[in-house]
């Protein structure tokens, strides 16, 4: 499946077409692409249309964020392993109790901890184009 924002003025259409596409039949998605692609980006998206109203940034520094919604039971986990040096971090975390949680997670930098990825987790690519637009596949 694929889906191409134009503009910023779309996102919000691409995320609810997104959600609708992929959710909640997958619970952990990872977001693949390069810095600057637009993963923080759309995954706020997602998250202000699945009802989130805290802020929502980038977790690089504190390597998770919890999100609540009242439209969901569980919370949403946002991961960014961008700054994860060897995957005893990931363990040290306890990033089991938040994959195997029910609860949805969104992943960025996967590629860092892609052994520990469960076989169901959903790829997502985001690909910036020269023109500025970004195609989301998965």
């Amino acid at each position: 499946m694929k889906l191409v924002i134009e503009s910023l003025d779309q996102i919000k259409k691409c995320a609810e077409e997104f959600i609708k596409q992929t959710l909640p039949e997958h619970k952990i998605v990872a977001f693949y692409g390069t810095m600057g692609a637009g993963k923080t980006t759309f995954i706020k998206s997602i998250c202000e249309s699945l009802g989130v109203k805290d802020p929502i940034t980038s977790p690089t520094f504190a390597i998770i964020n919890e999100y609540k919604s009242k439209q969901l039971t569980h919370p949403i986990y946002h991961f960014d392993f961008y700054r994860i040096k060897k995957l005893e971090e990931a363990y040290d975390m306890g990033y089991e109790e938040y994959l195997y949680s029910d609860a949805i997670c969104f992943i960025e930098w996967p590629e860092l901890v892609e052994e520990l990825l469960p076989e169901e987790t959903l790829k997502v690519t985001i690909e910036e184009q020269e023109d500025g637009k970004r195609v989301i596949s998965w």
